[in-house]
């Protein structure tokens, strides 16, 4: 059995509590700055944050919000930056949706077909990026970020009436063609006049699950992790350096299909022209924060959703909305220093402990000298 490194699970947790805690003081300083009551602003957030109707709307964005940590994550774990994961949720809700319109079947063969088409969508989207890295040498982020680009060209092409969308008059809103019922995923009573939680927070610890377990309890996890850390390493030791690149953004992408689907299948039942857009940018910020870990990530999307929901309540009280978004920014600036800290500060701790460790060997082995007799 594995011996529980208590110093190690330490460092892990100290690189993401650092960075809390200095945005948290960084934003105190910026409200204290504007003429603001810094600590007044977060009591109003915490309050408003614990309600019971807010820790419906945190658990249902943070579903959202885990996903896209997720498809993050994958790319991460391979030292790929798949920047593309906003166009590829986009585009993979926007076909989802639209299938799930055009059909008619029973809703226990539909919805399936629905989240199968949004992750293929998602995953076809991804591997343009894949392979113009394997055979043209392309940077991943500079064609995921063009991709990100056509994909919303592609998709208001399309939302139009008479091709994908359909026009509601009474609005002028132009959408897909509304699921139907039976097409409607399941919620979560919560009690009384609350909204319900999301059905598809199951479907995302699952999600969740499955990503910890191919990740790290299968050989395809292992390869994807040992060309993240060394490809000249990983090809000499027989892995297929190029088929991994592709299959990870493979991965990835799929996993980014399934981002929108709690919106679609829960909440929205169609795709409209103000979809959320920014999200899988959101999924960055998660994944860094979370250290691209199931159980960090599931942490770092609830605190998300948590200071969007405060971000609601502060504009209310006569604070600046903006100042969530602040907060946000700079968590992400501090996490990226924080674990850079971290890291040398063990790597320091290993080299004295390596150290110590041959010191006392050679002590060791010249006391035994010494006792051996002439």
């Amino acid at each position: 059995m594995k011996k529980f490194d208590k110093e190690r699970m330490l460092l892990a947790v100290a690189a993401p509590l650092l960075a809390i805690v200095s945005a948290f003081l960084l934003t105190a300083l910026v409200l204290a700055a504007t003429g603001k009551a810094p600590f007044e602003a977060f009591g109003v957030m915490f309050e408003y944050g614990v309600k019971s109707d807010s820790q419906v709307y945190i658990l249902n964005k943070a579903t959202t919000y885990y996903l896209a940590g997720l498809a993050v994550a994958i790319g991460f774990r391979m030292n790929l930056f798949n920047i593309g994961v906003d166009g590829q949720y986009r585009l993979g809700a926007f076909f989802g949706a639209a299938a799930g319109g055009a059909m008619g079947l029973p809703g226990l063969v539909q919805i399936p077909l629905i989240i199968l088409v949004a992750m293929l969508v998602g995953a076809m989207w991804a591997s343009i990026a894949g392979l113009l890295k394997v055979y043209r040498g392309v940077s991943e982020v500079i064609s995921t970020i063009m991709l990100n680009s056509l994909a919303g060209i592609l998709i208001s092409y399309l939302l139009v009436d008479g091709r994908l969308g359909v026009l509601d008059k009474q609005t002028n809103i132009v959408a897909t063609k509304a699921l139907p019922e039976s097409s409607h995923f399941f919620t979560i009573p919560a009690g009384g006049d609350l909204d319900p939680i999301w059905g598809f927070i199951v479907v995302a610890v699952l999600a969740g699950v499955g990503f910890w377990f191919l990740l790290g309890r299968t050989r395809f996890g292992f390869d994807l992790r040992a060309v993240g850390r060394s490809e000249s390493a990983a090809e000499a030791s027989g892995v297929n350096v190029k088929r991994m690149v592709l299959n990870s953004m493979l991965l990835s992408g799929a996993m980014a299909g399934l981002i929108g689907m709690p919106t679609v299948l829960n909440d929205t039942h169609q795709f409209t022209a103000d979809f959320p857009v920014g999200v899988g940018f959101t999924g960055i910020a998660i994944a860094l924060l979370g250290r691209n870990s199931p159980v960090g990530i599931a942490l770092a999307a609830l605190l998300w959703g948590f200071l969007e929901r405060g971000a609601n309540r502060l504009e209310f009280e006569g604070y600046d909305k903006e100042i969530v978004g602040v907060m946000q920014g700079v968590i992400v600036l501090c996490v990226v220093i924080a674990y850079e800290l971290v890291r040398r500060y063990g790597l320091k701790r290993q080299q004295q402990k390596v150290g110590a460790e041959l010191a006392a060997q050679a002590k060791a082995a010249k006391s035994d000298k010494q006792e051996v007799p002439a």
